[in-house]
Formats: structure tokens, sequence, C-alpha cells
């Protein structure tokens, strides 16, 4: 079974997106097997991440446009605004899937652990992620 989720992200930062992707995990009647989660776009991506203390979202964030800042003078990629080619970058550096664990029908995360879409660019988008279950 194959779902398309939209998400609508509020710009940069980080979108929980668990419920959602256990959602599918249950109408698909798996007992076990594996969901994989892709998002259908280069500038975004997705993490496995703590899902209790925002505040490590945040510091991962901070990190993230630390590392990869928008206006080097080293990108020629700059058309579609300062803050495009680091956003691909990004997507690079990070998932554009994951592959999580099905046990008793249900995703194998940690107790701590959610799914997240990991907006890259300022401005609203929205954003098609691909579920996948299989046994």
């Amino acid at each position: 079974m194959v779902r398309r989720l939209t998400f609508d992200s509020q710009g940069r930062g980080l979108q929980e997106i668990t419920q959602a992707v256990a959602q599918a995990v249950l109408e698909a009647g798996v007992a076990e097997g594996l969901c994989t989660v892709f998002v259908q776009h280069t500038s975004a991506s997705l993490t496995i991440q703590e899902n209790a203390d925002p505040s490590a979202r945040h510091d991962l964030e901070r990190w993230l446009n630390r590392l990869v800042p928008e206006n080097d003078p080293l990108y020629t990629h700059t058309s579609e605004g300062p803050d495009d080619m680091p956003s691909h970058i990004k997507a690079a550096l990070t998932a554009t899937s994951l592959a999580i664990p099905i046990l008793d029908g249900r995703l194998g995360l940690g107790t701590w652990q959610g799914i997240y879409l990991w907006e890259h660019r300022r401005h609203r988008s929205r954003r098609n992620v691909l579920v996948h279950v299989g046994a």
C-alpha cells in the first residue's frame, strides 16, 4: 500500500507528522513489516527526532542554519532566493526517506521518537510525503 500525505508547512522548521504516518500504517492492516516514508521535494527532508522537548528541535535547526548559511558567495544557484541553495544542501545532508519497522501493527518507534518533515525554505510550502507499507 502506498499513500500520499500532503502537509502545509509554516516555513522553516520541523513539523511532526508521526500521527499521520501511524494512521496510514494502521489502515494498511500490516502486523509486521516495514514502513518507508519519502518526501517528494529537494528543499525539504525527513528525520526521526525527540518529540518530548522542543528545545532539541530548535537547537538542531539553529545548528544546521549555522552549518549551511544563506548568501554564501560560492552559491551560483540563486535565482529562487537566498534560502533556496541552502535548502538543497540541507536536504542533501539529511534524509529524503526513512525506514521504520512495523511491529504488532504499529510503528516501531522508541518512546521519545517522532517523525518530522523538515522544511528548509523560509516561505510556506505544500509538501507531499509518500508512505509505503509492506509486509
